[in-house]
């Protein structure tokens, strides 16, 4: 390993720091970062009085540090209620680790309240967030990273939330696997407020049957406990587990566990994923009994309310799961759903606003990421009119902003004759009076802005990128 540039030596008596060199203070409380995550976390050592190989150990030693301080710098993410950003982090490491490790390894380390952020949610409404300090999504990546060993091999086969070697498309896949069986009718279930509901008694008894350091269970309950900055007030956490941190989709997977193993001893095909469950039976009537029943056991047992106004039971093919809707065939085939191409749209609006006064080569860069991301993610759609509907969209809109930036008919003209029309239909689009959106669209302006032209700026089509990625797969 590489010369660390400090020397820690920790003992008994007290806690002791031997430098190779001076830290210069950087703005604010927080030392500057000097040392890459190897330098920074080897200072990390052995607690000479520790009980051997415990969780808590665990937890802390210098491997599962590293790799839980690489985590979160790569995540980056914003500074919590203290204002520290991660890239003060391996500074304040590097200073203070032998204490912070001292106050957890005793069970008397605090975490700080979290910030309170509030986001937008896709179907309306807003969700609140909780970010904790940089220190606290390091402790909690390290718990994370010793507790899922523990824990996800309990969990059903039909969660697919935050777990690894799990994903998104595979619940998606298992969605359909269970509507070609003959379960074609979709017991929707929406948990309300499921993340600030829930109960911190119920979910550490689920967490003690399989952990028995005390430490880590004492950790684990303050996490839940911290309270949430907002306006610079502090309140306390009486309920919850707050979306924000490392170790809450872990927290939420073990409790909701319980509502997976319930329905598999029902004999239910159902999938979920985090909080969105869907379960398939085979008729209405079975579907408003399995609604009934499960809405009876989140009440008593996990203490959760089902959202009467937004669960319902009805066809697979008018439910959407995870932004994929399905065809009403015995074999359903995915589709992309309705609202996840408004979201789409939603956000390439917001980003086109402006482009007037750009290069059209710095805008299409600046779109390309969501196009990529988009296909992606929707590569398992078998619906291709959606996907040349939405191209053809992007391609529209591009097309109007050159249309504005040209300004003057003169300018449209000429470039119009630029790109291939000939003098009298270029003269003639250029000064026809309509507005710019319906010459973008108009068979002029297509001729001359064809596809084959915005595939040459390097514009990302989502038809073509699907495409290639189904023949790789």
């Amino acid at each position: 390993m590489p010369s660390v540039g400090v020397r820690v030596s920790l003992n008994t008596e007290n806690a002791e720091i031997s430098r190779r060199e001076t830290v210069t203070p950087g703005p604010g409380r927080y030392p500057r970062m000097t040392a890459d995550s190897a330098e920074v976390l080897a200072a990390s050592v052995a607690w000479t009085k520790a009980e051997p190989d415990t969780l808590m150990e665990r937890v802390l030693a210098p491997l599962n540090l590293k790799r839980a301080y690489q985590r979160v710098v790569s995540n980056k993410g914003a500074p919590g209620a203290d204002g520290m950003t991660v890239d003060d982090l391996a500074g304040y490491v590097k200073q203070y680790w032998p204490t912070l490790k001292a106050r957890l390894l005793t069970g008397e380390y605090h975490p700080q309240a979290v910030r309170a952020v509030v986001i937008p949610k896709p179907q309306g409404g807003t969700r609140q967030l909780g970010i904790p300090s940089v220190v606290d999504r390091l402790i909690q990546q390290a718990l994370l990273q010793q507790l899922t060993p523990i824990f996800d091999p309990l969990f059903s086969d039909y969660s697919y939330g935050f777990r690894p070697g799990r994903s998104a498309h595979q619940a998606v896949e298992m969605a359909r696997a269970h509507v070609a069986a003959g379960h074609r009718w979709c017991v929707e279930l929406d948990l309300e407020k499921f993340f600030d509901r829930v109960n911190h008694d119920i979910l550490m008894a689920h967490v003690q049957r399989h952990v028995e350091d005390k430490r880590v269970l004492k950790l684990i309950r303050r996490y839940l406990e911290a309270g949430v900055m907002s306006g610079g007030v502090v309140s306390q956490n009486r309920e919850g587990t707050p979306q924000g941190g490392p170790l809450s989709p872990l927290l939420s997977n073990i409790l909701l566990n319980e509502l997976d193993r319930e329905l598999e001893r029902r004999g239910h095909h159902f999938v979920r994923y985090a909080d969105d469950a869907n379960i398939y039976v085979r008729s209405p009537r079975a579907g408003t009994r399995t609604m009934n029943s499960v809405e009876r056991f989140l009440n008593q047992r996990l203490k959760l309310t089902l959202n009467r106004g937004k669960s319902r039971v009805a066809g697979a093919w008018i439910c959407d799961y995870l932004g994929y809707g399905m065809s009403w065939h015995q074999q359903p085939r995915l589709r992309i759903a309705t609202l996840s191409l408004r979201r789409l749209r939603d956000r390439l609006k917001e980003l086109l606003r402006g482009a007037r006064g750009r290069k059209i080569s710095n805008v299409i860069e600046r779109i390309n990421p969501v196009l990529r991301g988009w296909a992606g993610y929707f590569k398992l759609t078998q619906g291709k009119r959606a996907l040349e509907t939405i191209d053809g969209w992007v391609r529209h809109k591009l097309r109007c902003v050159l249309w504005r930036q040209w300004k003057r008919p003169l300018t449209r003209a000429r470039n119009l004759i630029l790109l291939g029309l000939d003098e009298a239909r270029a003269w003639k689009s250029a000064t026809n009076g309509m507005g710019a959106w319906w010459n973008s669209g108009a068979p002029h302006v297509n001729h001359a802005l064809p596809k084959k032209l915005w595939d040459g700026l390097g514009l990302v089509s989502i038809l073509d990128t699907i495409n290639r990625l189904s023949r790789i797969t």
